[in-house]
């Protein structure tokens, strides 16, 4: 196995251990998604985004592509495409990164520390610079409309039904193979 290829293999390992729910889109390793919780004492907190990550061939000596699937208010995140403005991951990749350094550090630095002056959505940086209380109201309905934990996964023709599993019936055996979700 290469060197691309077994890093590949670790970072993601090492992503699934940091109790990540990690759900594979194919069999290589190249494109899965990832549940991101928003960050504690923010607007964002409470919400879970569901993550897109593409990994390319080059990969680690070429970034990840990153981006988010549900609806995000922010303003440096499309809020069509979900696709994000974030140097160290578009500009200034290291190989010394790997996929945990995007979400223990790249994806809340983002969340916490907007930049209205490099947005990718107007209307949220405006705001931002406007009226701060404001633009943090509409990332909380952000998050109540479109990143509620129960609704990750499901895709929007999907509804929640009353014969679902409660949350202590569920089967263990996702447990065990990627620990425990986040609180």
């Amino acid at each position: 196995m290469s060197f691309p290829n077994k890093r590949r293999e670790m970072d993601l390992m090492k992503l699934m251990m940091s109790d990540y729910k990690v759900e594979m889109v194919t069999d290589g390793m190249h494109e899965f998604f990832v549940d991101f919780h928003g960050p504690k004492e923010s607007p964002y907190q409470g919400g879970v985004w569901r993550i897109r990550v593409e990994l390319p061939d080059g990969y680690p000596y070429h970034s990840p592509s990153i981006g988010f699937v549900n609806k995000m208010y922010h303003p440096n995140v499309d809020e069509m495409s979900g696709s994000i403005c974030l140097d160290v991951i578009n500009q200034t990749w290291s190989p010394m990164y790997d996929l945990v350094n995007v979400f223990e550090v790249f994806l809340p630095q983002l969340l916490l520390y907007p930049n209205p002056l490099d947005p990718l959505n107007g209307e949220a940086a405006a705001l931002l610079m406007r009226d701060r209380p404001a633009y943090e109201q509409k990332v909380k309905e952000y998050c109540l409309k479109y990143a509620k934990p129960e609704d990750i996964g499901a895709s929007p023709e999907e509804e929640s039904s009353d014969e679902e599993l409660s949350e202590n019936e569920y089967d263990s055996s996702d447990e065990q193979m990627l620990g425990k979700p986040d609180p």
